[in-house]
């Protein structure tokens, strides 16, 4: 580009940024040096000049005014986050422990429950027994995923087919699926090349964005799950279904820790943050929108390694969008 191509953005910045106080200035040197009428006229474009640049002004200070607030908000948000963070690691080593031995006293206690006569008060016992086992296993996911979201551990990454991680994880959603009579689509691009990722973690990820899809759609309903390049230098795994959608005021926060749309005791609220944390680690990418005709979609992007057998790739400094 020339240099005088260069210089037009320049220039219509300065002019965009300037225009009006130079306008004004100009047309008050200019009312200085003419005669009667058309000083007073020239005076009077200047004033109204000055006016509307006054009102520009008050505008860009009120929005720099809300942006300041809104980046404050951001900030205490985060430092509470963080402190919640260092607090969280602790309590969820110090829960797991009174869960292991509430838990090794449940099994215990279901092996005594067979020595009672079949009865009423065995059928009673056994259903209560049942419940506490289901509230340490909750206990036990809470703490789980506690422990996930603050863990910073470094992936271990290998070539693999993202294809074939995604069907190992289809193939275990599916048994939640067929309960509630849900298909699971597949659309997996052929000849794509093996990728650099940590399969485990990668397969954390896509169980739980399957789960959440197949719980997400009504009896009867569809998820699709795809396999397919993205722009230059990235691949991406797509997982839609065809449910309400997520709410526009949730969007933004759906990510957030302990944030869940699901009834109480069905969702502890940390699974899309883990994942999240998880993608990042990867060098990927992982965004949540409502499809077109109805229906979440969440596509996670991945980063290719230019060398198979190279460390975990980091982010592309250009991405095509």
């Amino acid at each position: 580009m020339s240099p005088a191509g260069r210089g037009l953005p320049g220039a219509a910045y300065l002019l965009a940024q300037y225009g009006l106080p130079l306008g004004v200035l100009l047309g008050c040197l200019a009312a200085a040096r003419l005669p009667g009428p058309a000083a007073l006229a020239v005076a009077a474009g200047a004033a109204l000049l000055a006016a509307v640049a006054v009102r520009a002004l008050c505008g860009r200070i009120r929005a720099s005014s809300a942006e300041r607030g809104c980046l404050s908000e951001q900030l205490v948000q985060s430092q509470k986050l963080a402190v919640l963070g260092e607090l969280s690691s602790g309590i969820a080593h110090e829960i797991n422990t009174p869960l292991a031995v509430i838990g090794q006293e449940a099994e215990l206690l279901r092996a005594d429950l067979q020595d009672l006569e079949p009865g009423p008060l065995r059928d009673r016992l056994a259903r209560r027994l049942g419940s506490v086992e289901t509230q340490v296993r909750r206990c036990g996911d809470i703490t789980h995923g506690m422990l996930q979201l603050v863990r910073k551990s470094a992936p271990v990454c290998q070539p693999a087919a993202l294809a074939d991680l995604c069907e190992d994880m289809a193939l275990l959603a599916e048994r939640e699926a067929r309960r509630r009579a849900v298909r699971i689509v597949r659309h997996y691009a052929p000849g794509m090349p093996e990728m650099l990722t940590d399969p485990p973690q990668f397969k954390q990820v896509v169980l739980n964005l399957l789960v959440n899809a197949v719980q997400a759609v009504p009896n009867g309903g569809r998820v699709d799950l795809a396999v397919r390049p993205g722009p230059p230098g990235w691949a991406e795994v797509e997982v839609r279904d065809d449910g309400p959608g997520i709410p526009e005021q949730n969007l933004s926060r759906i990510f957030n820790p302990f944030f869940t749309t699901k009834p109480p005791g069905q969702g502890t609220g940390l699974g899309l943050s883990v994942c999240l944390g998880i993608v990042d680690r990867l060098g990927g990418t992982l965004g949540a929108a409502n499809a077109p005709g109805g229906g979440a979609v969440f596509t996670v992007r991945l980063p290719a390694a230019p060398n198979p057998s190279g460390p975990c790739p980091g982010k592309p400094s250009e991405v095509t969008p």
